[in-house]
């Protein structure tokens, strides 16, 4: 299955899902949220596929959410709380798939896109990747996961770091921070997470599925009702008059004038 917004393709039992909107740094717009979604369910549903490999095209792999749009919404959050159902159903579908999925994080990566990485199994990163959290910059909370997946993979003092001083970083810094499993040159990135993948791809599925399912339980049993606060978070964070100037002032490239309200 493949669209013009995502591209699937599929080679000895390995499916690469390409987000393939490099125009707009592959930011999450419904159109490539509904596609992503389905090309989700459909390497979860295909037998033959052994493992997954997720991954950009152009010079992000997810900029997170669109900002845009707000700007053509009268109701801020009412578009979060649409947007965000959709979001969540791809975290929940990439962690329940059964069987290993690989980011192969091939650029820019902020937001949500954070949360689509972590919500991976393994995480290859282009040496060239820049990361962002990007909420906290207008005045928004994390979504898509991000505040279970992230802190379980570099802890919650970083974590938080990362969340209210939403500095950006580089590659090396999430390798270091425990964001991704390896850093390679970018004209390795393919090569080695299709290599990884083919490894998994003859490895023992039946026992990948029990242990990812295992993991679930242990680590992710919280996910849904973790994401379902989120939700409502975004939903009350959006309503507010900093909001709108963040976003404002995101669209204006200037520096926002918060208020505390």
């Amino acid at each position: 299955m493949s669209s013009d917004n995502v591209i699937v393709e599929k080679s000895n039992q390995v499916a690469t899902i390409r987000l393939n909107m490099p125009g707009s740094f592959n930011t999450l717009v419904d159109d490539l949220k509904v596609d992503l979604l389905k090309a989700v369910e459909v390497c979860a549903d295909d037998s033959d596929t052994k493992a997954v490999i997720v991954t950009g095209s152009g010079k992000a792999f997810c900029a997170g959410g669109d900002i845009n749009l707000f700007k053509e919404s009268a109701d801020t959050s009412d578009r979060l709380r649409q947007g965000l159902k959709l979001v969540n159903l791809v975290i929940v579908g990439l962690r329940r798939m059964p069987k290993p999925v690989i980011a192969a994080i091939n650029g820019v990566t902020g937001g949500a896109g954070v949360s689509l990485a972590a919500a991976c199994d393994l995480r290859i990163c282009a040496s060239s990747a820049k990361f962002k959290t990007g909420y906290t910059s207008i005045a928004l909370v994390p979504d898509g996961g991000w505040t279970l997946l992230v802190p379980r993979l570099i802890g919650f003092g970083k974590a938080m770091e990362l969340l209210l001083l939403d500095a950006p970083f580089g590659a090396e810094q999430a390798l270091q921070y425990g964001l991704v499993n390896k850093v390679v040159e970018p004209e390795q990135l393919e090569e080695e997470a299709y290599a990884i993948a083919r490894k998994l791809a003859e490895g023992p599925s039946v026992s990948y599925a029990i242990i990812k399912e295992n993991f679930n339980h242990a680590l992710y049993g919280l996910l849904e009702r973790q994401l379902e606060l989120e939700r409502e978070g975004m939903i009350r964070a959006g309503r507010t008059a900093d909001s709108k100037e963040g976003f404002a002032a995101f669209l204006e490239k200037r520096k926002p004038r918060f208020t505390g309200k």
